[in-house]
């Protein structure tokens, strides 16, 4: 909600992640409007208004039940230290996580994660943050770093990869007849579509890209399925629009499990292009 830009984006972005797979949302207004799970943590202020770090922990454990303790204000293993004498004290079901937010975070969750088990505290899980994004992720997994959940914020709701992204308005048919466009290196194809996927052994073989209106390519086994739908007629969303965001989520999962193992990794070294049908010619 601090870095998206505008209140709008940063629900329509909660929305968004956990249709993709996430697993929960620290918005508040996002779990009410949309029904998302809602998490959090504390934050740095709460421990730096207490008296010491111990007595912020203790305090916030006494009125949270499963409480996440944010353990690197000062020192991480000094934090970590005081989150087990808390769990000591009021009992390991107070505490069900500590938070790391700093540093290197493969070698400070290996270093919580042995001082947590070393107390007897293996339940208690390891979260990290802290300006993370997929690449971050991605190194942390492959160090294998005993890490229980991660969250990300500013990386999925902006495009800090990016100053800008190119997205241009075209028009492809008008009063039932086709138009496109064919500047150099900008051509359009005409007319509406839709696509067509083929699906093999529950995975993506091909698409194909046709007129709205043609039939559905020859196929032996009829396996090729229409991805787009009328969602608008008339200026009013349809019925089929009207999915639940579960629906909408668990259909996500299926077509991600779908693609082809070498188009799921984060740097993608092959293509996957679509065939286009003669059909979208003018």
């Amino acid at each position: 909600g601090r870095r998206a830009h505008g209140v709008d984006a940063a629900l329509t972005a909660a929305r968004s992640a956990y249709l993709a797979g996430f697993a929960a949302t620290s918005s508040v207004e996002a779990g009410k409007r949309f029904g998302i799970p809602v998490v959090g943590t504390m934050a740095h202020s709460y421990v730096l208004a207490a008296e010491d770090e111990l007595s912020a922990f203790r305090a916030f454990a006494e009125r949270y039940p499963d409480a996440t303790l944010l353990v690197d204000t000062y020192d991480t293993a000094q934090g970590v230290e005081r989150a087990i004498a808390v769990a000591n004290e009021l009992g390991p079901s107070r505490i069900a996580a500590i938070r790391i937010d700093s540093g290197d975070l493969g070698a400070e969750t290996a270093r919580a994660r042995r001082m947590l088990d070393d107390a007897g505290l293996p339940d208690i899980r390891i979260i990290v943050s802290g300006g993370l994004d997929e690449h971050q992720i991605a190194e942390l997994v492959a160090r294998g770093a005993p890490i229980d959940a991660f969250a990300a914020g500013t990386a999925v709701v902006v495009s800090q990869d990016a100053p800008s992204l190119d997205a241009v308005y075209k028009l492809v048919e008008y009063d039932g007849q086709p138009r496109a466009k064919r500047s150099p290196g900008k051509p359009s194809l005409p007319r509406r579509k839709q696509v067509w996927r083929r699906s093999a052994g529950g995975q993506i073989v091909e698409d194909r890209i046709a007129r709205f209106d043609a039939p559905p390519p020859d196929s032996p086994d009829d396996s090729w399925q229409p991805l787009l739908r009328r969602v608008m007629a008339d200026g009013r969303r349809t019925e089929e629009s009207r999915e639940t965001l579960a629906a909408l989520r668990e259909r996500a999962a299926a077509q991600l499990s779908a693609l082809p193992d070498e188009l799921r990794g984060l740097r993608v070294e092959s293509a996957f292009a679509a065939a286009i049908e003669e059909s979208l010619q003018l």
